[in-house]
């Protein structure tokens, strides 16, 4: 057993850093918002909410950040006609893959929810412009 020097506080007793949910929030609608080919015209950008499912306090071994699971919810709103299964699909994976790698927490579910579908027909016939 190595001798402790003194002065240094064993890592178990440094604390833990904690990200608020509103961040992680931030970093789920970011990674929406890469994730989408386009975003429609006057479209809201992607919002995210966020429900942490457990968080492992001071269970993180030395030089690592506490992990713990996050719930996303993702609003988007979506050109259409498009690949509305695609996209969602490409939101979910980019989320999960960013939400771990930038909070070191697992993802076990990214809900997308579609709000809203912006016609591209319908832009280009209010701008005078039909097929």
């Amino acid at each position: 057993m190595a001798a402790e020097v003194v002065g240094q506080v064993a890592p178990a007793e440094r604390g833990a850093t904690r990200i608020a949910d509103r961040v992680i929030a931030k970093i789920a609608a970011r990674a929406a918002r890469e994730a989408l080919w386009t975003l429609p015209e006057g479209a809201a950008p992607p919002h995210a909410t966020v429900s942490v499912l457990a968080r492992a306090h001071g269970s993180a071994r030395a030089g690592e950040a506490p992990s713990g699971a996050a719930r996303v919810h993702i609003s988007l709103e979506l050109d259409y006609p498009s690949d509305i299964g695609g996209q969602c699909a490409a939101v979910r994976r980019h989320v999960i893959e960013r939400v771990e790698a930038l909070a070191g927490m697992e993802v076990p579910e990214v809900a997308v929810q579609v709000e809203r579908l912006h016609s591209a027909q319908a832009r280009a016939a209010a701008q005078g412009r039909t097929r």
